[in-house]
């Protein structure tokens, strides 16, 4: 697939927010962490996403982290902004915002906590992908936003011209299967474990948290898979498992991302934004023995893993609430 029909690349990370240990963002942090995951081999990096911690950053730091991705990018990778709102106002507003930071792309989550209809989640999509002209995925996520997007809901939202994909995370593979086989959507994994099953029936790439830690057997696997070569994309998907058991099993995938790549020495602090708060001793031990059987992932090198449970410990509170615009 050229990148003409696939605005938004194969491999793309769910980028997490690097904090200071105040829990303010680490901007040269953030710079790094972007280069980083680029070299390994990432194609799309989303920033301000259920992984950057979108719920408690600012507008302006959303901005600047669009800002930030595509100045590092420098147009190896395509920065797509995520996260949207439950308020459609708002949410048209951020979209328009982002494409003048420059965001290749926009990410629409259902809306949460309103619990719309089916009617109105498909005018909150078509209202925000009419406010730009941006590419759109949407992020059909009901375990967190308590409701789904239905069969019949993407076979009318994929008539808009701007809406082009779906990230995926309620792994109902039989639906994939039917809206591939009944519109033209490409489909992303939002669902680390299920990354090559999703690949496997159709899909076009992932948007993965355990990317953030390493995305090189992400590429060979998307490579393979691209090559027709199932074997070695088993092979990665074999070698990942214990890594991706470790990120998304014992606490939220952003918390454990933070605490292992803090442990890892990629980034400076393991700070979350309350109400999320680092492993208690009792998680974060699980987690250890998790990484315990991780061996010879490329680009990751655990023999110097070094994990810090009290610089993890409780969360932060910023000095601008979230959702201050």
């Amino acid at each position: 697939m050229s990148m003409s029909e696939n605005p938004f690349g194969q491999v793309l990370v769910a980028l997490v927010t690097p904090f200071t240990a105040d829990g303010e963002v680490d901007w040269a942090g953030v710079a790094k962490h972007i280069d980083d995951v680029i070299t390994a081999g990432a194609d799309g990096i989303v920033v301000t996403g259920t992984t950057g911690e979108t719920s408690t950053l600012t507008d302006a730091e959303k901005l600047r982290l669009v800002e930030v991705g595509k100045d590092v990018a420098a147009g190896r990778a395509k920065i797509i902004m995520g996260g949207g709102s439950n308020e459609t106002a708002h949410a048209m507003q951020l979209a328009r915002q982002s494409e003048k930071a420059g965001a290749d792309g926009n990410m629409i989550v259902t809306p949460y906590y309103n619990k719309p209809t089916q009617a109105g989640i498909l005018t909150h999509f078509r209202m925000i992908a009419d406010a730009t002209d941006l590419p759109v995925i949407l992020y059909d996520i009901p375990g967190r936003t308590g409701v789904a997007i239905a069969y019949e809901t993407l076979l009318r939202a994929a008539k808009h011209p701007n809406i082009l994909a779906v990230k995926d995370a309620k792994g109902d593979l039989a639906q994939v299967s039917r809206v591939l086989n009944q519109t033209d959507l490409m489909y992303f994994s939002g669902d680390d474990p299920n990354v090559l099953p999703h690949l496997s029936i159709g899909a076009t790439g992932l948007i993965g948290v355990t990317a953030n830690i390493a995305a090189t057997p992400y590429r060979q696997m998307v490579d393979a898979v691209n090559a027709g070569d199932l074997k070695t994309a088993t092979a990665a998907h074999k070698q990942l498992e214990p890594l991706v058991r470790a990120v998304m099993t014992h606490v939220p995938g952003t918390v454990a991302a933070k605490y292992i790549l803090h442990g890892l020495g990629r980034i400076k602090s393991p700070r979350v934004r309350l109400p999320l708060v680092g492993p208690e001793e009792w998680e974060a031990a699980e987690i250890e023995d998790e990484i315990d059987l991780v061996k010879n992932i490329p680009g990751v090198d655990f023999s110097n893993f070094r994990p810090d449970r009290n610089a993890a410990a409780g969360g932060a509170l910023p000095q601008i609430a979230g959702t201050t615009r």
